[in-house]
């Protein structure tokens, strides 16, 4: 990505950090640790993370068809991963800045405004999918789900018998 670009996406970080936040608060919550007010504290850290991926980004770098399909988050089997719904929001919020960073630059190639969005979901994902993996690596529920266990079926085993 162009270095002017990610020094324009750079400078909409305060509304980047709103707009995630207020995605994140629109999201239902489905586990405790997916409040948003529990994720919020998240932001900083991960916008970093993204802009030093796009900072050793090499120029050039394009996600090729023999590349797993990077818009995808991975998937979690118990669905409680409370990344899964944090990073949808943040890709949300990222894409919608980098938009804006493109419209303040008009004399941007639009081949390049592509190579930009790329880079960005490429980049993006690379964070995500490392940190939901991450998560789900110490879920408590992993071991049940691969053995076809649910949570309600593990729930209903512990309960005593009448």
């Amino acid at each position: 990505m162009q270095e002017n670009l990610v020094r324009a996406l750079r400078s909409q970080l305060p509304h980047i950090r709103e707009h995630w936040e207020a995605l994140l608060h629109a999201e239902p919550v489905k586990t405790p640790l997916a409040y948003p007010d529990s994720l919020v504290h998240l932001l900083a850290w991960t916008l970093e993370e993204i802009f030093h991926g796009l900072a050793i980004l090499p120029e050039g770098k394009r996600v090729g068809p023999d590349t797993h399909r990077f818009n995808e988050l991975p998937l979690c089997p118990c669905g409680r991963n409370p990344l899964l719904t944090y990073f949808a929001a943040g890709e949300q919020a990222m894409r919608e800045a980098l938009v804006l960073a493109q419209v303040a630059l008009p004399s941007l190639d639009p081949n390049e405004r592509d190579a930009a969005l790329e880079d960005l979901d490429w980049v993006f994902q690379q964070v995500a999918r490392r940190e939901i993996e991450a998560f789900c690596g110490v879920c408590q529920y992993r071991e049940l789900e691969s053995h076809g266990i649910t949570h309600a079926t593990a729930a209903h085993a512990h309960e005593p018998s009448v």
